[in-house]
């Protein structure tokens, strides 16, 4: 979320790719840049940081300059499920070291969202297309209804390595390994301010509520950041998920 968040990425992936042994890092980016939205600036920069792999969601193309970005850096996605013709791509299958390929699929729901394309419909093709390159793959579901998360979880449990929950800011407690073998988390979090209202200042927010008129939400910038996000083992025969751990950090 905005620029602290990509300077808590900055401070603390070195350490915690060090301690965990990381081969793959994925990182949903549509908030990078400014709250809204990401730019070749901000993904240059967490690309730089290591992440292996960027994901998007329903603020995908919040800034106009992104649009080229997608067909210039294949590691970059946006939600598959998105109209054709849309600039981008839905899925990748990157290198993770040892030999090893991960496949990353990003979805958004449509639960209070858009109404795209069946992200149930989309996964069954792209599932279907990674799993005879590769037996990892991960699913971010962008999705505001931990229903619809929650479902498609279940949906693909015996088919892929995880599915993970992004857009609500909100980091849950409720991690498992699904029946199937598919690691799940209703959302990882947010990486960014502390305290604020999912990454905004308080204080806008609550005017916004209190008023109903229209305000101009920007990040908020004072007071300690966190990270969040998840660990997640696969085993290498299978790609079937052995543990998922959750992730949060305070920094001062």
């Amino acid at each position: 979320m905005g620029k602290p968040g990509r300077e808590a990425v900055l401070s603390l992936l070195p350490r915690l790719r060090r301690e965990y042994a990381l081969d793959f890092i994925v990182a949903n980016s549509e908030n990078s840049a400014g709250g809204i939205g990401v730019t070749p600036q901000t993904a240059d920069e967490l690309l730089g940081a290591g992440i292996s792999c960027l994901t998007n969601g329903n603020h995908t193309f919040g800034k106009r300059e992104i649009v080229p970005y997608f067909t210039d850096e294949c590691r970059i996605l946006r939600p598959a499920n998105y109209p054709c013709g849309t600039p981008g791509r839905g899925m990748g299958i990157f290198p993770a070291g040892q030999g090893r390929r991960v496949a990353v699929i990003n979805l958004m729901g449509r639960v209070f969202l858009e109404p795209l394309e069946s992200p149930f419909k989309v996964a069954d093709r792209l599932v279907e297309e990674a799993r005879k390159q590769t037996p990892y793959i991960l699913v971010d579901m962008h999705a505001e209804a931990t229903s619809e998360k929650e479902a498609i979880g279940y949906y693909l449990a015996d088919r892929v390595t995880a599915v993970v929950g992004t857009h609500t800011h909100v980091q849950t407690a409720d991690e498992r390994v699904l029946p199937g073998g598919a690691a799940y988390i209703s959302d990882l979090g947010m990486t960014g301010p502390l305290e604020s209202v999912l990454g905004v200042r308080k204080e806008l927010v609550l005017q916004k509520f209190l008023t109903q008129m229209p305000v101009r939400f920007e990040v908020a910038t004072d007071g300690p950041t966190v990270f969040c996000g998840a660990l997640i083992e696969a085993d290498d025969a299978t790609g079937k998920a052995v543990a998922i751990q959750r992730i949060r950090e305070v920094l001062p």
